[in-house]
């Protein structure tokens, strides 16, 4: 089994040959600040994923949502009175798991032209509110292309989006000609350079002569992406500045099928290769996802950031809400027969496989080869289930894969699940320990979305066993609002994760993105549109965590005068001291040679902080960040009131700082 000294030893304190941390530190994770990602709220497509175009694959179907097709995203288009028909297909496909296609029937194209010089029959794709575009840009086109009649030239354009009455003369942004003329499926690539900036562009491909085309897997996307792997670079850059250890992903609820069971359960396999042969899923979230993002990205990404990547694998349980069971007296919970089991296990292992694998031996490792990254990525971490109804179904296919894994991975350290809502009596969180006891499980998943005042009140992991062999990865959490009281009560709770740091190993804010026009979830660490991100108080509190990771706290190094009691949440178990609303911390990275001061004051009085980092060498200076601001204080798209302020000072090795109300302050230090 793998436990708490082979977890303690991946956290690493080699870097102490560098630097010896001087008594009366309390050895922590230096993993603490990740990120969940899952495709929420247009997360992925519309989102970190840097495709414009929606739908390219003609893969949306009704069973995803009342009123959509294979058409939806997708208008006809024939200018010059140009005529044609349409036509949704799926015999003979690319690829079995992208079945559906469009065939476009050109009647007539040549004999009329309008009077801006436009003819041909096509259709037209308005991206995700539409696409937007920057001048002097080159965008990488690609699309299937099969010819099956005497049609051979195919216009690609870009034009700014005219909709409504007068018509106006489109704004032509870029163009190509293709010469479609092979008689068998084809991929066609094209650069498109645009010439002027757009927010509002339109994509139009036309037939040009008489005659018959299959088209699929449309693409268009920016040649400038995040280290050229395909995300949004501002987007990325975001989530690069929290400076995150690792990286959750693909959910959350998505990975076991949300309210729909296993057809639309989240099967890692269908994710990686050629992105013509991936498979599209109906999203728990209510869209769809291409896939264009999937696991091959994901780890891509872990790396391009330096993250651990955390991938969370069904376990032939689904979501409790199946079927409508949400809310109902007995949860809803499909099981896989255990007679089936062995596929799910040894999806499990085969991702072991395909991740760190070598190509020589292994299938899998080659497929990862093939696809342009023959290293492996040192998968460390595996989440097995996502917040299921710890029943015994579940406990036992969770036992079942544990087994497995270990037995032909016992080097991978396997995170398990406390089920919903992990606080004290609820009996999902008891079982889910009890499980985790059984097996000697490394860490354990708990989820917990709560008002400020549980925050601002609650100090929890003060009273956990502190003989436990499992750590806690506190995986998803968040206040319910997105003021800057919110951020500050997130951040007190911070203070309070490290210093249970020896306990707690790893946590992610949830969830993570939400799209401007598509947000199925409130709130959200970061939103956007095409334009940009809109970062949240929150997202400031996370990225300073994310700046002062450490493996040593020191928690007699700051005393706060006179702190307030903080307003006693009415869920705190008996026996359970409520917090206060100021707090501090003062962690060392002996890696870096970097002490980080941290002090938060959540309530409305001025208060004093003494410090006293007399056991430290060589303190001279320190940068000071500060966030500060009224407790209703809120970033939003029309302003964005909070951000940190930062500064250098002069620093004693004993000294007195006044902390302003409703702030949070970080002095980081180089020794």
């Amino acid at each position: 089994m793998i436990g708490a000294a082979l977890l303690a030893a991946t956290m690493g304190v080699t870097a102490q040959k560098t630097m010896k941390a001087p008594a009366g530190g309390k050895f922590i994770s230096d993993e603490l600040i990740g990120i969940f990602f899952e495709d929420i709220s247009n997360a992925a497509d519309g989102g970190l994923y840097a495709e414009l175009v929606q739908n390219g694959s003609f893969e949306f179907s009704p069973a995803e949502r009342d009123g959509w097709g294979a058409g939806t995203a997708w208008r006809i288009t024939r200018p010059g009175h140009s005529l044609g028909i349409l036509e949704v297909r799926k015999d003979n496909p690319i690829h079995p798991n992208n079945p559906t296609y469009m065939r476009l029937y050109c009647e007539r194209a040549k004999e009329y032209y309008d009077y801006r010089g436009w003819k041909g029959f096509g259709i037209q794709n308005d991206g995700f509110d539409g696409i937007s575009v920057k001048a002097g840009e080159k965008y990488n086109f690609s699309i299937f292309m099969r010819n099956i009649g005497d049609a051979k030239k195919v216009r690609v354009a870009l034009l700014e989006n005219q909709r409504g009455w007068p018509p106006r003369d489109p704004k032509l942004l870029a163009d190509v000609i293709i010469d479609a003329s092979d008689n068998a499926w084809k991929q066609y690539d094209a650069v498109l350079t645009v010439d002027s900036t757009c927010h509002n562009a339109s994509l139009q491909i036309l037939v040009l002569d008489k005659g018959c085309i299959d088209v699929d897997m449309v693409s268009l996307i920016p040649q400038d992406t995040y280290k050229g792997h395909g995300l949004r670079k501002d987007l990325a850059q975001a989530l690069a500045d929290l400076h995150p250890k690792f990286m959750r992903f693909p959910g959350g609820c998505v990975v076991h099928g949300g309210g729909d069971g296993f057809w639309d359960t989240y099967r890692w396999k269908t994710t990686i290769g050629p992105k013509e042969q991936r498979k599209g899923l109906k999203n728990t979230w209510g869209y769809h996802q291409s896939m264009g993002l999937g696991y091959f990205e994901y780890f891509q990404f872990c790396e391009d950031l330096g993250m651990q990547p955390l991938p969370i694998l069904p376990c032939g349980v689904s979501c409790q809400g199946t079927n409508g069971g949400w809310g109902m007296k007995e949860q809803a919970q499909d099981v896989v027969p255990m007679s089936e089991m062995d596929e799910w296990a040894q999806e499990a292992i085969d991702l072991i496989d395909w991740a760190n694998g070598d190509p020589a031996t292994n299938k899998w490792a080659k497929m990862r080869a093939d696809a342009g990254h023959p290293k492996p990525f040192n998968l460390k971490y595996l989440g097995l289930g996502n917040e299921e109804r710890i029943s015994p179904e579940f406990c036992e296919r969770f036992k079942y894969i544990y087994k497995k894994v270990m037995e032909t991975h016992p080097e991978i350290i396997i995170v398990g699940t406390a089920g919903p809502g992990s606080h004290p009596g609820n009996p999902d969180l008891e079982n889910g320990w009890k499980l985790a006891d059984e097996l000697g499980m490394p860490i354990i998943d708990e989820h917990y979305y709560e008002p400020n005042k549980y925050f601002l009140s609650s100090r929890q992991y003060n009273y956990y066993p502190r003989d436990r062999k499992t750590k806690v990865y506190l995986g998803e959490y968040a206040a319910k609002d997105k003021k800057l009281i919110d951020a500050l009560a997130e951040g007190l709770y911070l203070l309070h994760v490290e210093r249970n740091g020896d306990i707690v190993a790893m946590t992610s804010y949830a969830p993570l993105f939400a799209r401007k026009t598509n947000t199925n979830w409130n709130p959200d660490l970061i939103y956007f549109d095409n334009e940009r991100p809109f970062l949240t108080c929150s997202y400031y509190i996370q990225q300073m965590f994310g700046q002062s990771a450490g493996q040593y706290y020191y928690g007699d190094c700051v005393t706060i005068e006179n702190p307030d009691t903080a307003p006693r949440w009415q869920g705190l178990p008996e026996g359970e001291e409520s917090g206060y609303l100021q707090g501090q911390s003062v962690v060392l990275n002996v890696k870096t040679r970097q002490l980080f001061v941290k002090l938060c004051n959540a309530g409305d009085q001025t208060k004093k902080a003494n410090i006293n980092l007399s056991r430290f060498k060589g303190i001279k200076t320190a940068v000071k960040t500060t966030i500060s601001g009224q407790p209703n204080d809120e970033n939003n798209y029309d302003k964005q009131p909070i951000a940190p302020k930062t500064e250098t000072i002069n620093l004693k090795s004993k000294m007195t700082m006044e902390l302003t109300p409703y702030s949070f302050v970080m002095l980081q230090i180089q020794l």
